[in-house]
């Protein structure tokens, strides 16, 4: 009974979410595909439209939250810039003082172009950049990131008073959906890779990496304000996360955790003269968290190419051959693009799970026992 209501919960859910993602994608389509056919001239592009940009700027990180654009207004949500520079103190503004890149604020501007691309730059009266403040703006990604602890703490609170209210008995409303893959993440990841004695201790951050990089890997594929934001395709964030595990790990070891790190059970002549074991097993305690860091980054930052890659063929096969032709093939790339989304769903949960068994299995490998 239990499985089956959570499959109807799952339901519930998912089919609302990929009809949204259907009529958004429908519309966005048809809206730029007429508004670049009005631009568009025998001889030349449609002015503005640059697929490689138009795919880039969709999955980078941004100083605004674009919403939408309708002919020639684009509807965005400013966000705080937060600068400290040596010469001006602290700078407090929001990012609508910038517009298009052609106007500067306060002796500062956003660089569209050359090595600082994408950074905001400190100008001199003659236009002349002069340096790089230092920048704790809260960005698209920052901003999705309090939208997912929102979201994770109107879930958990919710489950966490209900779970209060209805001790010994069973699950009830979101508790039920979620309960399971609590004990799946007890039970079948953080007991086998750590063992029955050590594995409590681990569990309330392995939980919160599972279910923070899960609710960021959905809530990034709803192309809906406040959601959208792709948070685990930024390499930044999954570094950060990969961090964690690597600092987790290095403090949660024991002395011969270390010892078969540089006195490994090796034959001698691996370690002396040349020290290759030390070395790989060295190397080893660094590449595990860059794997990590990689792999998730990598993962979710392709899903969301591809599928702007797909709808940028609207675009281009109405520069090459008209409207009509742009039409026609937006059937075929909001199909393969929804196809993609729907594969997503599937990668949002294996990343989670892949992410946090090896961390558990991290965790597990840095307390070894002595082997008499």
């Amino acid at each position: 009974m239990t499985a089956e209501y959570n499959e109807k919960k799952m339901n519930q859910i998912i089919r609302p979410l990929f009809i949204i993602i259907l009529v958004i994608f429908l519309g966005t389509g048809f809206v730029r595909a007429a508004e670049e056919s009005e631009n568009t001239t025998e001889t030349s592009q449609p002015e503005g439209f640059n697929p490689g940009k138009f795919v880039i700027e969709h999955v980078s990180d941004a100083f605004e939250w674009h919403i939408a654009t309708f002919g020639e207004t684009e509807i965005s949500i400013p966000l705080p810039i937060i600068l400290y520079s040596s010469d001006k103190g602290w700078n407090f503004f929001m990012s609508s003082r910038f517009h298009h890149g052609k106007e500067t604020f306060n002796g500062f501007r956003i660089e569209h172009e050359g090595k600082n691309e994408g950074k905001i730059v400190e100008i001199n009266e003659q236009g002349e950049v002069i340096g790089l403040p230092i920048d704790l703006s809260i960005t698209k990604t920052v901003a999705g990131i309090f939208v997912s602890v929102i979201v994770l703490l109107l879930i958990f609170l919710n489950i966490a008073k209900t779970a209060k209210r209805r001790v010994n008995k069973a699950p009830a409303g979101m508790q039920s959906l979620f309960e399971p893959v609590i004990l799946f993440v007890r039970d079948d990841v953080a007991k086998p890779a750590i063992g029955e004695k050590k594995y409590e201790r681990f569990m309330p951050f392995l939980l919160t990496v599972f279910f923070f990089i899960l609710i960021n890997n959905l809530l990034g594929l709803v192309p809906i304000f406040p959601f959208g934001s792709n948070v685990t395709g930024n390499i930044a964030v999954t570094m950060v996360l990969a961090l964690f595990t690597f600092f987790v790990t290095t403090f949660s070891t024991n002395k011969h955790y270390w010892k078969e790190i540089y006195n490994p059970d090796v034959p001698w002549w691996l370690k002396f003269p040349i020290p290759l074991m030390p070395i790989v097993e060295l190397t080893g305690v660094i590449t595990k968290p860059f794997v990590l860091m990689v792999r998730l980054f990598a993962n979710m930052l392709a899903g969301h190419l591809i599928v702007t890659v797909f709808v940028s063929l609207i675009f281009i096969f109405n520069v090459k051959m008209g409207i009509e032709a742009g039409l026609g093939v937006s059937v075929l790339s909001v199909s393969f693009s929804v196809f993609i989304l729907l594969l997503d769903v599937l990668v949002s949960f294996i990343q989670a799970y892949v992410f946090t068994l090896l961390s558990a299995l991290y965790f597990g490998m840095a307390s070894p026992e002595h082997h008499h």
